[in-house]
């Protein structure tokens, strides 16, 4: 290369040949140049004066290797910088294709593209573009498939969204700043961020306790680029799904970010619960060294205390200050949604071995009543509970079934917690009074066979309802109905006192009074009892009597115990 040729155009090389020594100069150090020998080398030709065609892939480079080589010398034409300043200003800043193109390339040229401001203007007339335009805007609706089972969406013409989603994340995030200060949308940056997740979390392994351990670098690098991402969310509502939510949240346990990005991640899926299903909230523990625990219920726990806290607030989402993000409650009516959610969610971690007592009964306490049709789910949940659990003490299988409201259980669940082993004795009782209570309250009225209980996992099958003859013939006597009504009343007096005497039996063997209830005077014999005089009650006592087996008052006395019931008891319940 002829060194004059150069030092004509080149300030920095016409300082290192110039002076005493300069005509003794062979070699100049050029190390650290912009763009390599691929810019040198277009920098050769625009110093011998040939043709030199400046595009959108090659202006940003030409234009740090200009600055670099402090080519500005208007004397003997138009400089290199000049050139490739008027080409920027132009033709490859007035595009998007053309701004996307230089600020990828700018990346490259870091630290002397920000030194020329390469990168803040290329990013200025992206934002200024994509909200200007409502092609772009708009085109951020339809789907782009899904990304661990979460629906990623994809502009339609997307090439300038793979672009940007394929930028450094410090560049990435300059970009949707500066989208956000000129108006773009939620619901579009919320695309844009979601197809960057998917871009740059696609091989993370998040598999609870099994996870592979990657490099630490990368590691790093990955949990930068979520703590980024979750800082990027939008403010408002529903502009990003619950489930992506929860797929970022098992990636943050995973990478184990910041505990301020974890809380705010919980805080986000707390004010759309109502819009979850079942499989956003079975997220994989990642601490083994803790309990052992499948899933991480605690943070399942912190989700719904959040929606809990502000459930009767405005349902909107909505910018305080510039950095605040302010949680509200989802509508009233996803009220019912959420507790059948977090029901079915007792149900699924119920069947964990390693699950404690507290952190099940602590979840369950949680869900508030109001938000629970019937208890026949939180039965669901106790009975799979328990089942999983056989070795729990009688304190323990108690707990656990405080948090079933046994008045509210319907009539199927009923019958099979009569026949469930695996409850304790005084929940049995308690669901056998009141449904001798409801009985007694609309006795006119056929059970309704419109509900049924599912037992889910439990060992003995759902015993639906089944009215007997009496019951199903009293409609075709219509003349008998106020007989029939009678009988019935009758017979859930009968019901109330066999009842207090399981009671009583439970409570002090020794104070059972004779089965025939009150005292009978001296010198007179019990009257024979009736052939129907066992019921529905003494099978109760029966079943009770082997799950805490007491000592029959009439067996010390040396009577003959009643093994068999009656065939013909009419309206009692059959199990």
């Amino acid at each position: 290369m002829h060194k004059l040729r150069l030092a004509s155009r080149c300030g920095y090389i016409r300082k290192q040949v110039s002076g005493i020594n300069g005509s003794k100069v062979t070699h100049i150090d050029i190390t650290g140049m912009p763009g390599g020998a691929r810019a040198f080398e277009l920098v050769a030709k625009f110093c011998y004066g040939e043709s030199l065609e400046i595009t959108e892939d090659n202006v940003a480079m030409l234009r740090c290797a200009a600055e670099h080589l402090d080519m500005t010398d208007e004397s003997k034409g138009v400089s290199l910088v000049g050139r490739t300043e008027a080409y920027l200003e132009a033709v490859a800043l007035t595009s998007l294709a053309g701004a996307v193109a230089v600020l990828r390339r700018s990346e490259e040229l870091i630290p002397v593209a920000e030194e020329v401001d390469l990168v803040g203007r290329s990013i200025d007339a992206i934002a200024h573009i994509t909200c200007s335009d409502s092609r772009f805007t708009m085109s951020l609706g339809s789907t782009a498939g899904s990304y661990n089972g979460v629906n990623v969406w994809k502009a339609a013409d997307d090439w300038w969204a793979d672009e940007l989603t394929s930028l450094r994340i410090d560049t990435f995030q300059r970009v949707l700043i500066a989208m956000k200060a000129r108006g773009l949308k939620g619901v579009a940056l919320g695309t844009l961020i979601m197809l960057y997740a998917q871009k740059s979390l696609r091989r993370l392994n998040m598999h609870g306790r099994d996870k592979k351990k990657m490099d630490p670098r990368q590691e790093h690098e990955k949990r930068v680029v979520l703590e980024t991402i979750v800082s990027l969310l939008p403010k408002e509502k529903n502009t990003i799904s619950v489930s992506f939510l929860s797929m970022l949240l098992r990636a943050a346990l995973h990478l184990e970010t910041t505990l301020a990005c974890r809380l705010d991640l919980e805080k986000r899926m707390a004010a759309q619960l109502g819009q979850a299903v079942l499989n956003d909230l079975l997220i994989p523990s990642s601490s083994p060294e803790a309990d052992g625990t499948t899933f991480d219920v605690d943070a399942v726990q912190r989700i719904l205390a959040g929606y809990l806290e502000h459930e009767g607030e405005a349902p909107r989402l909505d910018y305080s200050t510039d950095d605040d993000f302010v949680s509200t409650a989802s509508p009233l009516n996803d009220v019912g949604m959420v507790g059948k959610l977090m029901v079915a969610y007792l149900a699924e971690i119920a069947s964990d071995v390693n699950l404690p007592v507290d952190k099940f009964t602590d979840l369950a306490e949680m869900i508030p009543a109001r938000a629970r049709f019937n208890e026949d789910g939180m039965y669901r949940a106790i009975d799979i509970y328990l089942k999983a659990h056989p070795h729990l003490s009688e304190a323990e299988r108690k707990k656990v079934c405080k948090a079933m409201d046994c008045q509210r259980l319907s009539r199927e669940a009923c019958a099979h917690a009569a026949q469930n082993d695996r409850l304790p004795v005084q929940t049995v009782v308690q669901v056998l009074y009141h449904e001798q209570r409801r009985l007694g309250e609309a006795p006119a009225h056929p059970p309704s066979r419109a509900s049924s209980f599912s037992g889910g996992e439990s060992p003995a099958p759902s015993l639906p309802y089944k009215p007997t003859r009496s019951l199903m013939g009293r409609h075709a006597r219509g003349g008998a109905a106020q007989d029939e009504v009678s009988q019935l009343q009758r017979e859930n007096e009968e019901l109330k006192i066999e009842l207090m005497r399981l009671r009583m039996r439970l409570r002090d063997p020794s104070a059972l009074p004779p089965a025939g209830g009150a005292p009978l005077p001296a010198g007179r014999r019990p009257p024979p009892r009736k052939p129907g005089g066992g019921g529905f009650m003494n099978n109760v006592s029966k079943k009770i009597g082997r799950l805490n087996p007491f000592m029959r008052h009439d067996a010390m006395d040396g009577g003959k115990v009643r093994t068999k019931p009656p065939k013909d008891r009419r309206h009692s319940i059959g199990w």
